[in-house]
């Protein structure tokens, strides 16, 4: 029933934790298919994505390039868009089948999950609660909470954009506010680009290229202010599949 689509990029250390996650789903039938797309890996995350059966396939680097072309290489009805580095809890598909209940064929309703950070401290809980506040009083998730949403709905809406930053908040946007949804189960996310920013500097950062967003600064104006290594590469054309 689910196509979970998982955008990858050097994500040995957490993509079998990621999958890990999905495995009951998976055993009672729930998810059909894990997609996951790749845009360069030089580790060893294609190895790992086949040894837990997932369908791999290559792209250009890029999230939002990515999720698009995963989303256009789904077969099944629901689909499921998921960091390699978040981890969904245990009882989420419950959550997720209730959702799917409740919206069937979509009737244009779409679902995250509420944030978590896998660290320990002051600083973390702080951000799961403006995480919270954005997610439940803006209803403005971000990628690192999933979006579960029918394919109908997904491609009515033009899917993700192929931008180099902010595809999650554009993807929202589209959805709308009153059509989004926050379930109860928490995908938990890693934090180690938190501790090696700096919770403080990271937080600063995502904010100040947010109000740029919704300024009307491009998105790849905005990728250099987020990382000044990021040039977004000219559009290459899909690519093949790894594994049969």
């Amino acid at each position: 029933m689910i196509s979970v689509i998982i955008p990858v990029l050097d994500a040995q250390n957490e993509l079998a934790t990621t999958f890990g996650a999905l495995v009951p789903a998976t055993i009672e039938g729930l998810v059909r298919e894990v997609i996951v797309v790749d845009g360069g890996s030089s580790d060893h995350s294609l190895r790992i994505a086949d040894e837990m059966g997932a369908k791999v396939i290559t792209g250009p680097k890029g999230r939002g390039r990515q999720l698009a072309l995963g989303g256009r290489k789904a077969d099944g009805p629901w689909l499921l868009f998921l960091h390699a580095d978040t981890v969904l809890e245990p009882g989420w598909s419950m959550d997720a089948e209730q959702f799917m209940q409740n919206f069937p064929q979509g009737q244009e309703g779409a679902a995250a999950f509420r944030f978590a950070l896998n660290d320990k401290g002051i600083a973390p809980r702080m951000v799961e609660f403006m995480v919270g506040l954005r997610s439940h009083i803006l209803k403005l998730p971000y990628g690192d909470q999933g979006l579960l949403i029918h394919k109908d709905f997904y491609d009515e809406i033009g899917g993700y954009s192929e931008v180099p930053l902010m595809e999650d908040v554009a993807i929202i946007r589209a959805i709308g506010a009153k059509r989004l949804h926050i379930l109860a189960s928490k995908a938990r996310t890693s934090a180690v680009r938190y501790r090696n920013d700096g919770y403080i500097r990271r937080i600063s950062r995502n904010l100040f290229c947010l109000g740029q967003y919704f300024a009307g600064v491009a998105p790849a104006k905005i990728a250099r202010t987020y990382d000044p290594q990021m040039t977004p590469d000219a559009p290459e054309k899909e690519s093949r599949d790894v594994r049969s």
